[in-house]
């Protein structure tokens, strides 16, 4: 069958590449996808949040299943799009309908649903413009440094840790005043929580789930973790410290409660869920939920599926997850991503890429790539993301790190100590 990968970054670089690789499939096509992409299907030149372009393509391109990328269309009701249409209700959508997309569109949301049903999570409270004169005594309540959440979307730009409560308080006044549009029409307040993060993973169809690798990321533009957020420098699965022990509490402290309580809320979740979650001192809490899957950790997850991924996503179009199995590579991915000079500030785009030819033993997963005349050319802050396998973490990183060195771009930079708080 036909199937349309919506999104253009790494995560649907990686997904078109694994689905690429399963005979269930007659062609693959990516809307807009980039010049990675367009090695493995057809490019479409479609904008993932234009419901009407997408339909259009689905039609003339007899596609029978969809599959989506970024958390926009999801959260803006594309699921929903598919099912009130007479045309497209039958064709399945791999992504959660609005309700469900809650979980990531709406920081209030999904804070109420982790209290609602007892999932471990940080001590919070929601404010909007009629509540502004509480702030302060809430702050008072909490130990610096201070998280500050944008309810909505914010581009991955609405969350704040402030050590100062007064700089704290002025934030808070700056986002419900619209420094992140409708995004900050709310705003969550929460404590902060000391330890390390991990992102894991889930596939359901609303009913069962199969869990997927676990992985590590790294948000910061600099060496050590420092400097400002981006959407992902790299990241490394398995992450040691998630042995069986951790993850039995993940199971059943978080990802058994989230389903029971989607079910009790009469909220049908068919596609991925990502649970941002913190080790606090053995014990798993849940920062945020994510409705799709994560970006740089699709390109070390994905390539440590072994087994065929359509066969989860046939699963999870027709509910039967159930009968479906997962097999997964025991050892280290690792990747590191290649980013434009000056991101995640300005850069400059359509810049010439040399090298890709050279890189042996890796996998390159094209970020933000185009082809222009014949060349492959930067297109966005994130450009490239090397993943590698190796028995040991060492092993994987040489191998992204060695190949990196062979790939040349003007401005481009990358972090050196991907893994180093393993």
């Amino acid at each position: 069958m036909n199937i349309l990968i919506l999104g253009s970054g790494g995560r649907e670089h990686a997904l078109a590449w694994k689905l690429a690789q399963s005979k269930k499939i007659k062609r693959i096509f990516i809307g807009p996808g980039n010049a990675g992409t367009s090695d493995l299907g057809t490019n479409l030149d479609i904008n993932p949040g234009d419901f009407a372009a997408v339909k259009k393509a689905v039609l003339e391109k007899e596609i029978k299943i969809v599959i989506v990328g970024p958390e926009g269309p999801l959260v803006d009701g594309i699921h929903d799009y598919f099912l009130n249409d007479d045309e497209l209700r039958n064709i399945p959508v791999i992504g959660p309908d609005k309700s469900a997309a809650r979980l990531e569109g709406s920081k209030d949301f999904a804070k109420g649903f982790l209290t609602r049903h007892k999932i471990p999570t940080a001590v919070y409270r929601s404010f909007d413009k009629s509540s502004l004169k509480d702030v302060s005594g809430f702050l008072r309540t909490l130990k610096p440094p201070y998280v500050i959440k944008a309810d909505g979307l914010a581009a991955g730009k609405g969350v704040l840790i402030i050590d100062d409560i007064y700089e704290a308080g002025k934030e808070v006044t700056a986002i419900l005043g619209g420094k992140f549009g409708t995004a900050g029409q709310k705003v969550v307040i929460e404590q902060f929580l000391k330890g390390i993060e991990l992102s894991v993973f889930i596939i359901t169809d609303g009913k069962s789930y199969k869990l997927l690798p676990a992985a590590k990321d790294y948000k910061r533009i600099g060496e050590g973790d420092t400097g400002l957020n981006t959407g992902g420098m790299g990241a490394v699965s398995p992450v040691p410290f998630a042995d069986h022990t951790f993850m039995e509490k993940v199971k059943n402290r978080i990802i058994d409660p989230t389903m029971d309580g989607l079910l009790k809320e009469g909220i049908v979740y068919k596609g991925f869920i990502f649970f941002g979650l913190i080790n606090v001192e053995g014990n798993p809490f849940v920062i945020e939920y994510n409705a799709r899957l994560g970006d740089p950790e699709s390109e070390v997850i994905i390539p440590r599926i072994k087994s065929d991924l359509f066969d989860l996503i046939i699963g999870v179009a027709e509910g039967t997850l159930a009968e479906k199995k997962i097999e997964t590579d025991e050892r280290f991915v690792t990747t590191v991503m290649l980013v434009s000079g000056g991101y995640p500030g300005d850069y400059q785009k359509g810049k010439p890429i040399e090298g890709l030819n050279l890189v042996k033993e890796s996998v390159v997963f094209h970020a933000g790539t185009k082809n222009i005349d014949g060349r492959v050319v930067t297109s966005g802050g994130r450009v490239l993301a090397i993943s590698s396998w190796g028995k040991t973490k060492a092993e994987a990183l040489e191998k992204s790190y060695s190949n990196a060195e062979l790939l040349k771009f003007e401005g481009i930079y990358y972090r050196t100590d991907i893994g180093f708080d393993l």
